[in-house]
């Protein structure tokens, strides 16, 4: 099998919240016929990402019924961490059926580092069959213009300038540092909420951290013309040992040494609840924990509709996804990820904010 028959594989990273999944929907709805296969990597007990896009039709018949193996999920958030549990087999079950396959698209959690993902397509059975056509990292806007992944980012702002090779504190930094090392494209998202002068320092920040040639493109509501992100042909594979990130010195394989163990990620599980009495609470959460992303779907009283939310950092957004079934049980269900989170004391504090205001 020669490289042009190969199937192309798509890797979209990025931060907490930055806009993957809002991308993939845009691609998949937009598909014209393309086979797309999808492998989404989760973060936490719940498949939020997975459940979201088989919201919009994804892996589904033209009758609305779920068809297997299009839309393949792993539980663990960590891809570089189950590369040879999970994600070999499931390329395997990929390949065996590359006939019916046109592109693959992968989306990290926001926790993974994307390094090893790409280097595990240099195992022999997957470079014969598959490449990287590009590593996509999104990248959110405002949040980025607003410091949120440095503890003190004026400080690191100034000491980075001093010293390119300087080790940061947060490893939230590092780690967006990491993801955008392994980029062959970014795309910046939410410039709906940011101003022009943060669209140009965000820039300005990615460009210091990406090789002249990657390009960094903006998308509209994760629309973005699909010439731009599909079919780059960058086999990222074959150059991915020259990108040296923050990790490197790591054994992909110890897991007790990454970086990103240290996040934690709980669920707390509601019954039906008001919309704004939610926000409220999960912003008082926020302000006394250290909570990077939360996220979820909500039962509202008297509404049909169930309630996608999103939060990263002290910023909300929530949105109608479909209609609740009649099979399944109208709860609400929030993921929290952040770090040194203590499962009983937030269950226990959101209970409780939320007895006061139902």
């Amino acid at each position: 099998m020669n490289s042009s028959k190969k199937i192309p594989a798509t890797i979209v990273t990025g931060f907490l919240g930055s806009g993957k999944t809002t991308l993939l929907r845009h691609i998949l709805e937009n598909a014209n016929g393309r086979r797309i296969a999808v492998i989404v990597n989760e973060f936490g007990e719940l498949g939020i990402d997975g459940d979201i896009l088989r919201s919009c039709g994804i892996g589904c018949d033209d009758d609305g019924v779920e068809q297997g193996g299009q839309l393949y999920e792993l539980a663990n958030g960590c891809l570089c961490c189950t590369v040879q549990e999970e994600f070999y087999p499931v390329m395997r079950q990929l390949i065996e059926r590359r006939d019916e396959i046109d592109h693959i698209l992968i989306e990290t959690s926001g926790l993974a580092l994307p390094k090893p993902l790409v280097q595990a397509f240099n195992w022999p059975e997957i470079k014969n069959a598959c490449t990287v056509d590009a590593v996509i990292t999104v990248v959110d806007v405002p949040a980025t213009a607003a410091g949120q992944f440095a503890a003190n980012p004026a400080a690191v702002d100034a000491q980075r300038k001093l010293d390119p090779n300087l080790d940061h504190e947060s490893p939230l930094h590092e780690l967006f540092e990491d993801q955008l090392i392994s980029a062959d494209l970014v795309v910046l998202s939410k410039l709906d909420q940011a101003s022009a002068q943060d669209r140009v320092r965000v820039e300005a920040i990615v460009r210091e951290e990406i090789p002249a040639q990657v390009k960094i493109v903006a998308a509209d509501h994760g629309r973005i013309d699909l010439g731009v992100v599909l079919g780059l042909s960058s086999a990222s594979e074959e150059t991915i040992e020259q990108r040296k990130g923050h990790h490197d010195h790591e054994d992909a394989h110890d897991h007790d040494e990454h970086d990103h163990d240290e996040f934690d990620s709980i669920v707390i599980k509601l019954p039906e609840v008001e919309r704004e009495a939610l926000l409220e609470a999960m912003e008082q959460i926020v302000a006394k924990h250290t909570v990077y992303r939360i996220k979820g779907f909500v039962a509202l009283p008297g509404k049909p509709m169930r309630l996608v939310v999103h939060g990263v950092g002290k910023r909300f957004d929530s949105y109608f996804d479909r209609l609740w079934r009649a099979d399944e049980e109208r709860q609400t269900y929030l993921v929290f990820i952040g770090h040194d989170l203590d499962e009983n004391d937030i269950r226990t504090e959101l209970n409780a904010q939320m007895a006061g205001v139902l």
